[in-house]
């Protein structure tokens, strides 16, 4: 990409050598200068030569600056040089007519040399500008891409280390342990499932941000999901000294009565995950919290804690790093709750206030 401060070229096309003469003197101080005598040569130097800026005349025989200039626009290496039209045509539908085919300003004759130069140093600056925008976007496209590289190297890595962690308590719960053992053995396996969805999970959100992931809906039971998500929980529940609810229909759940709905069975989870642990932790101390499944034409969640959500997110609330009062919130558990909800082709939604607490609402098609 030239420089601002290097000579830059400029190709002068006119059939007229006067002409021609008269643009030399006024340019040849501060830019290197080509020469066409008419259409042919001129799109023969700007293939070549490349010029910066072209200053096109439109009387010519043979070939008219129209043409030149339709055929500059319509090759790929001379689409992107600016045309300047410098022509004694001097008719309102003339200039229209040249502005049309690509060209970027229209200098009628007798020519000002002060604007002139005037119209070619803006011209070449706005080419500088745009060379610099496209340079910066394509560092840009290229920094995304090796980010994307990096993050599923990254997983790849990950996952290596969560296939012992995964695979070693079974391992040792075969070579005889305590109940209490066990449990423990237990819950470090369900933890390494746990970071392995997660680490799966964020290549999906990254999908869904671009509308490219693949749904795979098959039948789940949103139910056992729920239960699985409070028992995870149970020391968060407990810290809260919450009364935790799941309701099917209308009716509290007392053992396991089952809910079946279609969806992604792991972004379900994680969608449920997020919402149930948020409404926990902005639930008040000792209050209730539920969980309601409810089926009809569409699949229906709602998540209700008695915590209202603080005024100043309440219009951010599913946006993107949206969060409040959590110094190592990510910002990211609404936000992908609604992108969940949005690739299923449903809906959510958030209700709050003071007096009745936080309505989070979840509609999925069936």
């Amino acid at each position: 990409m030239p420089e601002e401060s290097a000579r830059q070229s400029i190709l002068i096309v006119d059939d007229q050598p006067a002409n021609i003469k008269v643009l030399n003197e006024i340019l040849k101080r501060e830019y290197d200068l080509f020469v066409a005598l008419n259409g042919q040569d001129a799109l023969a130097v700007s293939r070549n030569s490349a010029p910066d800026l072209i200053l096109l005349d439109i009387m010519m025989p043979d070939m008219d600056g129209y043409e030149v200039c339709e055929r500059l626009k319509a090759d790929e290496l001379t689409r992107d040089i600016p045309v300047v039209f410098v022509t004694a045509m001097d008719q309102e539908e003339d200039e229209t007519r040249g502005l049309e085919l690509g060209a970027v300003d229209y200098l009628t004759k007798p020519i000002c040399p002060a604007i002139v130069k005037a119209r070619v140093r803006n011209h070449l600056k706005l080419k500088n500008a745009l060379a610099t925008l496209a340079l910066q976007n394509a560092e840009l496209v290229e920094a995304a891409r090796l980010r994307e590289d990096v993050e599923s190297i990254t997983r790849h890595d990950l996952k290596s280390p969560l296939n012992g962690i995964i695979g070693m308590p079974r391992i040792v719960a075969d070579e005889g342990v305590t109940d209490t053992q066990r449990r423990h053995l237990k819950m470090i396996e369900e933890c390494g499932y746990k970071m392995l969805n997660m680490i799966n999970l964020s290549l999906d959100l990254l999908k869904m941000e671009r509308g490219k992931y693949e749904l795979r809906p098959e039948t789940i039971d949103l139910a056992a999901i729920v239960r699985r998500i409070i028992e995870e929980l149970a020391i968060l529940i407990e810290d809260q000294e919450l009364d935790v609810q799941l309701i099917i229909d209308g009716v509290a759940a007392g053992g396991d009565e089952a809910f079946s709905a279609t969806g992604d069975p792991l972004l379900c989870y994680s969608m449920l995950a997020n919402l149930m642990k948020n409404a926990m932790e902005a639930a008040p101390l000792d209050s209730k919290l539920s969980v309601a499944l409810e089926q009809g034409d569409q699949t229906r969640i709602v998540v209700h804690n008695m915590g209202a959500v603080p005024p100043e997110i309440r219009d951010v609330f599913f946006e993107k790093y949206t969060t409040s009062g959590k110094s190592k919130g990510s910002g990211l558990g609404a936000y992908s709750a609604k992108l969940i909800a949005d690739t299923h082709g449903g809906a959510i939604t958030m209700e709050t206030s003071e007096e009745a607490g936080t309505t989070i609402a979840i509609t999925l098609p069936k």
